[in-house]
C-alpha cells in the first residue's frame, strides 16, 4: 500500500532527513498545480506519496523528466483529454499564435502614445541644420501616423487592405527632396551630413550603398554602375533617413530626406502584457472547447478540423514573414525596427488572418452547441 505524503514526510524521507523530504514534497506540490483542482482534491495525496516513495535518498528537487511529465499530464487533465498525446501540443500552438497576434494588436494601440510627427516648419529647420544651403521641396504634413496609399485607414480602404495591398499600410514620415542642382557634390554631401548630424546630437548609423540599376550585359562592368548612399540617424524619438543619389545618364543628382517617429517606449510593456493575456485567454478557450467535445465524436472531429484550418492560416504566413523580416533587419541597419504586426505578415496577409478567425469562431460555436441527453428526462424505470 502506498504511504500518504503526510506519513512520508514525518518519517524523515528516503535519507531520514525530514527537512529534505519536506522540501522535495513542497516542490512536487507546486508541479501538481498543473492538474485541475478537482483532480488534485481526489488524487494529489496519492500522486505525491508515489513520487516521494520513488525518490532516491538525498533528492531535494524533481528531475527535469518528472517535472515535464507532471506538467504534461496535468495539462492533459485540464484540457479534458487525459489520454491524448497531442492535445497539449495543439493547445500550445494555439496559445502561442494567439498570444503573438494579441501582442501585435496591443503594440498598435501603444503607437497611439507616440508624439505627433514634426510639422513642416520644424522639418525645414532641422534640414537647414543638417544640410545648410540646400533647398528641399514637397514637404507636407502627413494626415496620420500610419497610412495606406497616402490616406489614413478607413472602411473605403478595406478592399485594398484585404486583397493584396495590405503591405501598403505603413508608418508615415515627413520630408522632401531636392529639385535642382545640389549645393555640394554627392560624396561631400554625405560627409557634411554625417558631421552635422553628430554635431546636433544625432546618433549616426553606418551608411549603406546600393546600385542605382542592375548590371545589363554582357559585357558589363559592375564598377561603372553609380551607387546611392543612404544615411540613417536617430535623436530621441525621431529617426532620420537621407538618400543621396549621384547623377547618371538621363538623371540628375538628387537627395531625399525623411523624418519619422521611433518606436514608443509603451510598445514593449503593452506587447508583453497583451501577449500574456492573449495566450492565457486562448488556452482557456481551447480547454473549454476540448472539454465540451470530449465525449461527442462528431463535434470533436468538427472542432479539430476547424482548429487545424485556423492554425494553418495563422502559422504559415507568420513563419514565412518572421524569416523574411529577420533577414531584412540583418541586411541593413534600422534606427527603429519595423512594427510587430509586420513581423507576423500583417496586414499583408490580413485576409488569411480573418479566415483563421472565422474558423476559430465556428469551432467555438460548434463546441457551445448544447449536448443532447441520451435518455429522455423524466422516464421512470419499469417496476
Amino acid at each position: 500500500m502506498t504511504r500518504q505524503p503526510e506519513d512520508r514526510v514525518p518519517g524523515g524521507g528516503p535519507d531520514g532527513n525530514p527537512e529534505t523530504a519536506e522540501r522535495l514534497a513542497r516542490r512536487y506540490r507546486r508541479l501538481l498545480l498543473a492538474y485541475p483542482r478537482a483532480y488534485r482534491r481526489v488524487r494529489a495525496d496519492e500522486l505525491l506519496g508515489a513520487l516521494l516513495d520513488a525518490a532516491p535518498p538525498g533528492r531535494t528537487r524533481p528531475t527535469f523528466r518528472e517535472a515535464a511529465d507532471l506538467i504534461r499530464h496535468g495539462l492533459r487533465a485540464r484540457l479534458g483529454r487525459p489520454a491524448s498525446r497531442t492535445v497539449v501540443a495543439w493547445a500550445v500552438l494555439a496559445s502561442v499564435i494567439g498570444g503573438v497576434f494579441t501582442a501585435a494588436f496591443a503594440t498598435r494601440a501603444a503607437w497611439e502614445t507616440a508624439r505627433p510627427l514634426p510639422r513642416t516648419a520644424e522639418v525645414r529647420a532641422m534640414l537647414a541644420e543638417i544640410l545648410p544651403g540646400q533647398e528641399f521641396t514637397g514637404i507636407e504634413d502627413p494626415p496620420a501616423m500610419f497610412l495606406i496609399y497616402g490616406q489614413p485607414l478607413n472602411w473605403n480602404m478595406a478592399h485594398s487592405l484585404l486583397f493584396g495591398d495590405g503591405g501598403e499600410y505603413a508608418q508615415s514620415g515627413i520630408g522632401g527632396s531636392t529639385d535642382g542642382p545640389l549645393a555640394h557634390p554627392p560624396q561631400q554631401t554625405v560627409e557634411l551630413v554625417q558631421h552635422n548630424l553628430r554635431a546636433h546630437g544625432w546618433t549616426v548609423h553606418p551608411t549603406m550603398t546600393n546600385n542605382l540599376y542592375d548590371c545589363v550585359g554582357p559585357p558589363c562592368d559592375p564598377t561603372t554602375i553609380p551607387r546611392s548612399t543612404t544615411i540613417q540617424a536617430r535623436r530621441g524619438d525621431t529617426t532620420f533617413t537621407m538618400q543621396v543619389n549621384p547623377a547618371h545618364p538621363g538623371n540628375p543628382a538628387f537627395i531625399s530626406a525623411d523624418f519619422r517617429r521611433a518606436t514608443p517606449y509603451a510598445v514593449h510593456p503593452y506587447g508583453i502584457l497583451g501577449g500574456i493575456a492573449g495566450a492565457a485567454v486562448v488556452f482557456l478557450l481551447f480547454g473549454w472547447a476540448s472539454r465540451r467535445t470530449e465525449r461527442r465524436p462528431v463535434a470533436s472531429v468538427g472542432v479539430e478540423l476547424l482548429l487545424g484550418v485556423t492554425l494553418f492560416f495563422w502559422w504559415v504566413p507568420t513563419v514565412f514573414s518572421v524569416q523574411w523580416m529577420a533577414r531584412h533587419h540583418l541586411d541593413e541597419p534600422h534606427p527603429s525596427w519595423h512594427p510587430m504586426w509586420e513581423w507576423l505578415g500583417q496586414p499583408t496577409f490580413s485576409l488569411l488572418f480573418l479566415v483563421g478567425c472565422g474558423s476559430a469562431l465556428l469551432a467555438l460555436a460548434l463546441a457551445a452547441v448544447p449536448r443532447r441527453d441520451r435518455e429522455p428526462r423524466g422516464t421512470v424505470a419499469a417496476a
